[in-house]
Formats: C-alpha cells, structure tokens, sequence
C-alpha cells in the first residue's frame, strides 16, 4: 500500500487513479508485503513528501519526475526544426565573424600579428609599461608553443565581446530610459547570471551542429553579456540630475541629452561593463571547449580527459596570463576616460 492511499480513497479520486494505472507493475516492496501477508507501511521518520513519484505510487494517472522530463525533451524537439528556420539565419553571421577572425589570427604571420596588437594596446592605454607586459605575456605563450591556441582564443574573446557590447549597450541604454523595460530584462538578466554555464549548452547542442561556432560563440555571449548591460543601465541612471537639468535649460533633445551628456559621463561605468564581460568571455573558453571551442581551453580539456597535469596546467597558466594581460588593458583604458572626464 502507498504512502498517499489514503488521500486519494478519502477524496474519492480512486476510480480514476485506477482507471489511469490499469495494469501498472506491482512495486517490488508491495509485492513483497502482499506474499508476505502484511502491509506495506511508512513511519513518520520515513514519510516522504508528496513529490509526482510519491503520488504517482498512490495514483497511477499522476505522471512521475520522467514523464515531466521526457515530455520537455519532446516538446523541445518537436519545436526544433522551426527555431532553425528562425534562428540559423540571425545567427549565422556569428559563425562567419568567428571564422574569419580565427583565419586572420592564426594564418597571419607572428612578425606581423604581435606588432599589430601591441599598436593596438599603446593606441588604447598610451602606455608603454602595458605594451611590455602584454608583449611579455604574448613572448612566454609563444615560447612554451601555445602561441596559436592564445590567438584562437583572443579571436573567439574580441568577436565575442565585441557582439556583447554591440548588443548590451542599446539594451542598457533602453533599461535606463524606461523602467518597463528595465522590470522586462532584469530577471532575464538575472536567469543568465545565476544558470550554470552548462545549462546554455544543452539546448544548443541540439539546436546546432557540433561543427558551426556560432554553437559556441552564443554561449559564451549569453555567459557574458550580463555586466555590460547592467552597468550601462546603471551608469546612465546615475548621471547627476543637476547636469541633465542643466541640459534641459539649454533646450537639449532627448537623443543630445543621451549621447551629448549622459553616455560620456557614464562611459567610465560602461567601460567597467566591458572589462567584466571580456573576463567572463575568457572564462567560459575552457566550458565552451567542450563543444569544439578552438584556443587554450582545447588543452585544459585534453589535460583533464587523459589526465596530463603538466598539458592542463600550462595551458591554464596561459589563460591566465591572457586574463591579466586584457584586464590590464581594459583598466588602464579605463583610467584614460577617467582622468579625461575630471580634467573637463
């Protein structure tokens, strides 16, 4: 006898938990107990809570924890083919950026790449400490032969991050331009802080083939668009109400009110945004390895797999040292906008 009998004789539910039931296999425990000769009962220690398995041995005609997940799974797969009418061509010049700047990075050659990049820090730090230490970085990665997986991984981060600012930025600067939209998107937003990284990638291997980056490059802007979002909405709404008066009593528009004021004085807490995304786009490299991620996670995975410490922790050490060389990028950037806005 189940546990939850009882509730169900006393609410008069039994014909039709047995008409749903009807030639259900006996429990092993009941059967036991009805060759035995005795019942089948529980001690309150042992009460279970009423959970669709616990009903379910009581009434046959409510559905388990496996009926609930394979009718997901069902339902999922049944919408599949549609979502990629829709999806795959939204998506697929993720794919394409992605392709091409893996292509650019790796087939170019170092004398030409290093130097770029090094213009490219000194144009957006103007400071020559910076340029030495990301050229250090990039010389131990380059003598240790991880010097192809560093640039795979630095194109997955710039094309990704580069989406998430392209994508984060308006739907920030929308969030702090109405309150509506900011109660729409917070708990997304918070949905995609608080849902493990793995979680993304389940129905996305479904939805796309293992072979396409964009499988991939969308995970890691969902795992990364978070903070440039949130801090553009707050870094706007932060401005002082003094400057945007000031603003309206020289006649502004909204939209001059927006990109003549509010963006540039918010644009430290935007670039605090961006800085976290980029580290959040770097740690998911090692997670999004394991749906044909190209870069540094490839052997932090290879490592952990065949169990070659020295393979995981040299490639590890690498991510770290590209973590602390764009950190220091981005904050030495930061600290320009800074000194620019208390200069004015």
């Amino acid at each position: 006898m189940a546990t939850y009998d009882g509730v169900f004789d006393t609410l008069g539910l039994r014909n039709w938990c047995d008409g749903g039931s009807s030639g259900a296999p006996m429990s092993m425990a009941d059967l036991l107990a009805q060759t035995s000769g005795t019942e089948n009962t529980t001690s309150f220690w042992d009460f279970p809570f009423p959970s669709l398995d616990a009903l379910h041995d009581a009434c046959g005609a409510i559905p388990q924890t496996r009926d609930l997940t394979q009718g997901l799974e069902a339902g999922f797969l049944a919408l599949r083919d549609g979502l990629r009418v829709v999806v795959d061509p939204l998506t697929q010049p993720l794919s394409w950026m992605l392709r091409e700047m893996l292509y650019v990075m790796t087939q170019t050659p170092w004398f030409i790449m290093l130097p770029v990049l090094l213009l490219l820090v000194y144009a957006v730090t103007r400071a020559w400490k910076i340029v030495g230490l990301v050229a250090l970085f990039l010389a131990i990665l380059a003598f240790v032969d991880h010097y192809g997986y560093a640039m795979e991984t630095l194109a997955i981060i710039f094309v990704c991050a580069f989406i998430c600012v392209l994508i984060g930025v308006p739907i920030g600067i929308l969030m702090s331009r109405s309150d509506r939209m900011q109660r729409i998107v917070i708990p997304i937003l918070d949905m995609l802080q608080t849902l493990p990284p793995f979680v993304y990638l389940i129905p996305l291997i479904f939805l796309f083939s293992v072979t396409e980056p964009k499988l991939y490059g969308i995970a890691v802007i969902l795992y990364a668009i978070v903070p440039v979002v949130r801090l553009t909405d707050l870094g706007i709404r932060l401005v002082d109400k003094d400057v945007i008066e000031a603003a309206d009593a020289f006649g502004m528009t909204r939209n001059q009110k927006l990109f003549g004021v509010q963006i540039p004085l918010a644009l430290p807490n935007i670039m605090a945004g961006v800085n976290q995304t980029i580290m959040m786009s770097l740690a998911m490299v090692v997670i999004a390895s394991m749906v044909s991620a190209p870069g540094l996670g490839i052997l932090v995975l290879r490592g952990i797999r065949n169990l070659e410490l020295g393979v995981g922790l040299v490639a590890g050490f690498g991510i770290v040292v590209l973590a602390i060389a764009l950190d220091r990028v981005t904050k030495a950037a930061l600290a320009r906008i800074d000194a620019s806005q208390s200069s004015r």
